[in-house]
């Protein structure tokens, strides 16, 4: 992945600090998305000893920001070979108190989001036979209560994926990834509110045994990135240690 380049939405913590640290391991040059300026900021502090990485601010849901995002980084890096859509949002509340604009913040920066990057990067990436990495949810296929926003965006997200690698191949390739439960504590910013500790039941309910980490879909998007995945767009990957192939009744 040597003298390639990367734009990771939603990097500056979490799941996409993780990805990016992981693109920077194997030769990219990384831009990090983030509307948080601190955890931005920490972010390239904590990652610049891995390789060339810039953190440029912006709402995904910003049409104008996107266009901004994309011709900034093109300018700076020399071209776009990856997206990265993780950017996301979450309103957990019933639907009875759920409000229009905060289903509609949700899908805006979760949905609407992904298909405006799309929808800049592509020119930039079929000059340079690159991909696109969206990451969704399991949420996308099973659900827990008041997640309506968070699992309609995440099933449109999915649904765009192969929308979008049937418009944009060959040239493009477009797959997704659909996480399950992952413990971001380690990718925090500094100050954040610590999360509950995991207990061993938290682990032991997955069929893999544990919890899962952003490292490990960071692992999975180096290799979607790769040529060693170059028959593969279009499709999901469901990351999530068993879990939704577990059958769940009360005993």
């Amino acid at each position: 992945m040597s003298n390639k380049t990367a734009i990771v939405t939603g990097g500056a913590q979490g799941i996409g600090k993780a990805i990016a640290q992981r693109l920077l391991q194997n030769g990219m040059s990384v831009v990090i998305a983030d509307i948080d300026d601190d955890a931005g900021t920490q972010a390239v502090e904590d990652l610049c000893s891995h390789g060339t990485i810039h953190y440029f601010r912006a709402d995904v849901a910003d049409e104008q920001m996107v266009a901004s995002l994309v011709k900034r980084t093109a300018d700076t890096l020399g071209g776009i070979d990856l997206l990265v859509n993780n950017a996301a949002a979450s309103c957990g509340k019933p639907i009875s108190d759920l409000t229009r604009e905060e289903w509609d913040r949700v899908l805006a920066i979760a949905l609407t989001g992904p298909m405006l990057c799309a929808k800049h990067c592509a020119p930039h990436l079929k000059e340079r036979g690159g991909s696109i990495i969206n990451i969704a949810s399991t949420r996308a296929f099973m659900s827990e209560p008041n997640t309506e926003a968070y699992s309609a965006a995440k099933g449109g997200l999915v649904a765009l994926t192969h929308a979008l690698a049937v418009s944009l191949g060959p040239e493009v390739r477009v797959n997704c990834i659909s996480p399950g439960w992952i413990d971001t504590r380690d990718w925090r910013k500094k100050g954040a509110p610590p999360p509950e500790p995991l207990t061993d039941e938290d682990h032991s309910q997955h069929p893999a045994g544990r919890v899962g980490r952003p490292e490990d879909i960071a692992a999975l998007v180096a290799f979607l990135a790769s040529t060693d995945s170059g028959f593969m767009t279009g499709t999901n990957l469901i990351v999530d240690g068993g879990m939704t192939r577990k059958m769940v009744y009360v005993e």
